[in-house]
């Protein structure tokens, strides 16, 4: 299979940050090649504003995150955190309506850290028991829920920081609507051994993102991927869905997109 068939997302939360508001980010997307876009957090936007730029860009949603908490406090995410089940469930609510309204078949459940006085056996037991909640209310939408291991680096003491744990509580809820995000950037520094690794992930990724590590720029930047290899590989693989660019431009976000040509993508 021809990496052709890949297709590059722009990830709106990392790129074209020169753009204050989320909605100009749509447009200057679809200006600079794109045709899907994936978004963090959307929730200071209304729906109807969304959904109306969306459709005005020419754009496929691709991706959004389930509501993070209080981000101002440091939150990021209420699946795992116990006491919140409740509010969990009421603003998955709120993210599924989102999702709809953007015709988006993804989200992203976002776990929450491990902080204070929080035991994680229990934090282990409400997120299985989130997770099973959540995935039946996304089945019924033919919304596929998304859980991604992200090293401890970038977001200390977040609790979804393994891919075996991840792995095993796919297979424990083992539904065709839960799979896991591989993001190359989380993966190398948790694990490397990427050749071996994806083979071993990859038929339980519903989604894939890219960035070089340790910077998090473009993936042609100097680093510690050789992303040429990784394409190969994946289109040897024959994966043929969406790679979203949750990175950080180096400087000019439409520059520093010469790596599409030069690693015979297409947006």
């Amino acid at each position: 299979m021809s990496r052709m068939a890949f297709r590059i997302a722009a990830n709106l939360s990392f790129m074209f940050k020169e753009h204050s508001n989320l909605l100009d980010r749509y447009t200057a997307a679809k200006n600079a090649g794109f045709n899907g876009v994936e978004v963090g957090f959307p929730y200071d936007v209304s729906i109807e504003e969304l959904a109306t730029h969306k459709i005005n860009a020419g754009l496929e949603q691709v991706l959004l995150n389930s509501w993070p908490g209080d981000l101002s406090k440091g939150e990021l995410g209420l699946a795992a955190i116990p006491g919140r089940q409740e509010e969990f469930i009421k603003t998955l609510d709120t993210s599924i309506q989102y999702a709809k309204a953007l015709n988006c078949s993804r989200i992203h459940i976002v776990a929450g850290k491990k902080v204070g006085e929080l035991n994680e056996d229990e934090m282990d037991s409400v997120y299985e028991e989130n997770l099973i909640v959540a995935v039946e209310k996304l089945k019924k939408e033919k919304i596929v829920a998304l859980i991604e291991p992200i090293n401890n680096y970038s977001v200390p003491n977040y609790y979804m920081n393994n891919y075996n744990k991840a792995l095993k509580i796919i297979h424990k809820i083992n539904s065709p609507y839960l799979k896991i995000q591989l993001d190359f950037y989380h993966l190398q520094i948790l694990c490397g051994n990427l050749t071996n690794n994806v083979k071993d992930l990859l038929p339980f990724v519903g989604h894939i993102q890219i960035a070089q590590v340790p910077d998090r720029n473009e993936p042609n930047t100097p680093g510690e991927i050789n992303y040429n290899y990784v394409f190969n590989l994946l289109a040897k693989l024959g994966y043929s869905e969406w790679i979203g660019c949750e990175y950080t431009p180096k400087s000019d976000v439409v520059k520093g997109l010469n790596w599409v040509k030069e690693f015979d993508m297409k947006f």
